[in-house]
């Protein structure tokens, strides 16, 4: 099938505000056009969009390929003006054959306008890992977009080391690392460690917030990271250090809380949040010339 790409519309940084991006698990029970059109209700610059599922307890929704909903979607990203940052999540398993498995949801990325694909690591083969994420970074450059590691605890890609060292190895291919607050906190991870990781390697960075004491099993380290979040600036995290040690890029709020409150109303409060804890990381770090 032929069809016609929406351009991405990534916001200059240097001379505005950073784009603030509303993350899919934050408004979990919507489908893309719906969380579309929460996140410009809210005020939002732009989204992310989960077009395969992430757990099995997630509802299945015909968001691979131009299907009637992945249509809609583009349509109120059109009629809203809101970009599409990243799209997620594909899985680096044993098993995994890059183009094969992947170049459909490449394709539904590109006709949406992202240009960053959030990418774990499931296979305990690192080298494996790499040589695929570098397949990956050639063929998602085929329709203007990225892929970049994020690092997890209850993933074969634990940290925010062992995904360095993979985006390393594969790097000119065009592969990133993503930095999520809640995982580089339960690491104990520094922002001297986040200032060795080369500026390129990073194209956006997720934000919210957590409890303390930090959780000493996987078991319980998934669920806080799934559903049991804070929004940023109301927990232990450093996040606004954690900001200040990455480029100033834009920000996905990925912030599913404990609130039995309507999906617009979560959403706003992450976003006025999110501006509130943004503001302060931009306040002591100048822009990086353009």
């Amino acid at each position: 099938m032929s069809v016609s790409f929406l351009p991405g519309r990534r916001k200059p940084v240097a001379d505005q505000a950073r784009p603030i991006c509303l993350a899919p698990l934050t408004v979990l029970e919507l489908g893309p056009p719906e969380l579309v059109a929460c996140a410009a209700e809210a005020g939002y610059d732009g989204v992310g969009l989960r077009l395969i599922r992430a757990t099995e307890q997630e509802p299945i929704r015909p968001t691979v390929g131009i299907t009637p909903m992945i249509r809609e979607t583009r349509r109120r990203l059109v009629d809203t003006g809101l970009f599409v940052l990243d799209v997620e999540v594909l899985r680096l398993r044993p098993e995994t054959r890059v183009r094969d498995d992947f170049a459909a949801f490449l394709e539904t990325g590109a006709y949406l306008g992202a240009t960053q694909v959030l990418v774990t690591g499931n296979d305990p083969d690192h080298g494996r890992t790499a040589d695929n994420l570098a397949e990956l970074g050639v063929l998602a450059a085929e329709f203007g977009m990225t892929p970049n590691l994020e690092p997890m605890p209850w993933t074969a890609v634990r940290n925010l080391g062992e995904a360095a060292r993979i985006v390393g190895r594969c790097a000119d291919s065009g592969a990133g690392l993503l930095v999520d607050a809640i995982h580089y906190d339960r690491e104990l991870a520094t922002p001297e460690d986040l200032s060795r990781v080369p500026a390129e390697w990073i194209r956006y960075a997720q934000i919210c917030d957590a409890v303390l004491p930090r959780p000493e099993s996987v078991d319980e380290l998934r669920r806080q990271g799934r559903s049991a979040r804070l929004f940023p600036g109301e927990g232990c995290i450093g996040v606004v250090p954690m900001l200040r040690a990455l480029p100033p890029v834009p920000v996905s709020v990925e912030a599913p809380v404990q609130w039995n409150a309507p999906a617009g109303v979560r959403a706003r409060a992450a976003l006025r949040t999110a501006r509130a804890v943004v503001a302060l990381a931009d306040a002591g770090q100048p822009a990086l010339s353009a």
